[in-house]
């Protein structure tokens, strides 16, 4: 897998599990969502990923999307 479809299952994978956690234990892990969805956003328009960066420093094969 590359770096771009890395960052989409890991933040897919944050998504559902934070859900799952304001459903199951406590409302306010919808913060977390919340965050992960503004950092989506934020990268769509400045290309800036943190995650990327952490990945291409671990040697994951590089995508189109985040440079």
């Amino acid at each position: 897998m590359n770096i771009d479809r890395l960052v989409f299952a890991v933040a897919g994978f944050f998504v559902l599990a934070s859900v799952l956690l304001s459903i199951y234990h406590n409302q306010n892990w919808l913060w977390f969502t919340g965050f992960v969805g503004l950092n989506m956003f934020q990268a769509a328009f400045t290309g800036f990923c943190p995650l990327a960066k952490i990945l291409k420093a671990a040697g994951a094969e590089p995508g189109n999307a985040f440079k």
